[in-house]
């Protein structure tokens, strides 16, 4: 695996779903034969402790409301996790490709998290329970197939992992600008029925 892609799309999953890339990348790593995935990664302890963390992860992502607050805890953990996945994957290289590799992913994730948390707040303005199940759910496929296809094709899974960030941060402008524009237009109808109840008390 070339560690400049890698670091690329594990970081844009580490935004996602962190304990999901490090649990995928460590079961791929001990029973796939993938031998570029860091070893320690692939250890008892770090798989345990992966595992539980998604499983929790899993359910609290498919509540409204709980999953922004979710989101909220994971603005430190899952840049933090993407970085230091990068900085695995670099391996021996030199301290300055380490650190370039390690950025990389840490940035990418943080930019991954806060396309998926926007959209969530974005998607609880309307708290039915649906929408946030289809979300996390298309959210953890996604992360499962590109993190997968990364582990034998990293070209091909840096450049899916390019586009989807990208999409996800035109969907998060466009998000917001509807909700602005929606928020503008009830304010609107308020103050347009509560200026007659104004008038007619001052009379």
């Amino acid at each position: 695996m070339e560690a400049l892609p890698l670091a690329f799309t594990t970081g844009w999953a580490s935004g996602i779903n962190a304990y999901a890339c490090v649990l995928i990348l460590g079961l791929l790593g001990r029973f796939a034969g993938v031998d570029d995935v860091p070893h320690a990664l692939t250890t008892n302890g770090v798989l345990i402790a992966a595992g539980a963390l998604f499983a929790f992860e899993f359910v609290a992502d498919k509540i409204p409301y709980i999953d922004s607050a979710w989101d909220a805890i994971s603005t430190l953990i899952r840049p933090t996790v993407g970085a230091i996945i990068a900085a695995l994957l670099a391996g021996q290289a030199s301290s300055l490709h380490q650190a370039v590799i390690a950025t990389t992913g840490g940035v990418v994730a943080l930019l991954s998290h806060t396309v998926k948390s926007s959209l969530r707040l974005a998607i609880n303005t309307s708290p039915e329970p649906v929408t946030n199940i289809a979300a996390s759910s298309g959210e953890d496929v996604a992360v499962a197939g590109v993190v997968s296809l990364a582990a034998f094709h990293p070209t091909a899974a840096l450049i899916i992992a390019a586009i989807l960030l990208l999409i996800g941060l035109i969907s998060v402008y466009f998000a917001f600008r509807a909700i602005r524009r929606g928020l503008a237009r009830f304010r609107a109808w308020r103050e347009r029925n509560s200026n007659p109840a104004t008038g007619s008390s001052a009379v």
